[in-house]
């Protein structure tokens, strides 16, 4: 009874058969050339699992840096934005970053929004059972193709929360026509972006590459996504994971190369892939304090705080 009555508490809007077509989506990536798979589909829940085990991996510093500046500037950010907002968790997850938020932040309304429909709902329920008197909704959408938002989500005093690095999947103009995007939704209110900065490349590629081979399963399981949406037949042992860093483009680049020779089929079309093929599935642009700064206010914010760790390696930013 208690898990049904969190269910019913928790409003779930559905978007994504109205703004997106994944199987088409994918099948055009992998004929492209070169042949591409988008970051957004790793997300099904074992990816979602596999990205919480990245997060805990000894070569990926980022959560504990990001961590490291909420410990020292929380109270000073939920000062700034004051208590009762509405807050928009994009890429959402697990919801555990946001939920840490909410002693501070005392948000009214809480809007988690991802990709991964089944698995937010799951968290959701699960959450509502911690918050019982906070107004909780949860929206299954692709918002890599645009912010929207339903009419659940209140209008005023808007936060829209993108911690970790996602923004960092866009190239440096889609980020900002993306962040036009969020500032025209929120208006009036505030945008907390999480961001990835610029460090040694050995570093940055192992980060991508760790030792026991959890983000080389994150990357080879989109593999199994990509079937079951698009009706392929890829054979994940058929490939193997590459990272490596681009430093003219300032990007992380993950990879998925063909170990042989191999022919991938779907309904109505197919292509082969010879040995040593790849198939691109994720950049992760690194940024400097300056050219965050710099594309938020190319995208129309305004008063534009920038927070880090005391290394320097990671950047939160609060933008009007």
């Amino acid at each position: 009874m208690a898990s049904a009555d969190a269910a019913s508490r928790v409003r779930f809007i559905d978007l994504l058969p109205e703004t997106s077509n994944p199987a088409a989506e994918l099948r055009a990536g992998l004929a492209a050339q070169p042949a591409t798979i988008p970051p957004k589909y790793f997300y099904d829940a074992l990816g979602a699992r596999l990205f919480e085990a990245i997060c805990e991996l000894p070569e990926y510093t980022l959560p504990r840096d990001e961590r490291a500046i909420f410990e020292r500037y929380t109270d000073e950010i939920a000062t700034r934005l004051g208590p009762g907002c509405t807050l928009i968790d994009l890429g959402a997850g697990n919801c555990a970053k946001a939920e840490q938020l909410f002693p501070a932040l005392r948000p009214a309304q809480y809007v988690a929004v991802d990709i991964a429909g089944d698995f937010l709902r799951a968290q959701l329920e699960t959450l509502a059972r911690r918050h019982p008197p906070l107004d909780i909704v949860g929206v299954a959408a692709d918002f890599s193709r645009g912010l929207v938002l339903p009419r659940e989500v209140r209008g005023r005093r808007r936060v829209v929360f993108y911690p970790g690095s996602s923004i960092g999947n866009f190239s440096p103009e889609e980020a900002r026509v993306f962040l036009s995007d969020i500032h025209t939704q929120c208006a009036g209110g505030h945008l907390l972006l999480g961001a990835d900065l610029v460090k040694d490349a050995a570093e940055i590629v192992a980060a991508y590459d760790d030792a026991l081979g959890v983000t080389a399963a994150f990357n080879l399981n989109v593999l199994n996504v990509v079937n079951r949406v698009a009706g392929t037949d890829f054979a994940p042992a058929d490939w193997r994971h590459v990272a490596l860093f681009n430093a003219a483009e300032s990007r992380i680049e993950m990879h998925l190369e063909a170990r042989r020779a191999v022919e991938v089929r779907w309904p109505g079309g197919g292509r082969d892939f010879a040995a040593g093929a790849r198939i691109h599935t994720e950049n992760s642009y690194k940024t400097t304090p300056a050219r965050l700064a710099d594309l938020l206010r190319a995208a129309g914010f305004a008063d534009v705080n920038l927070y880090m760790d005391p290394a320097g390696r990671f950047a939160l930013a609060l933008a009007q």
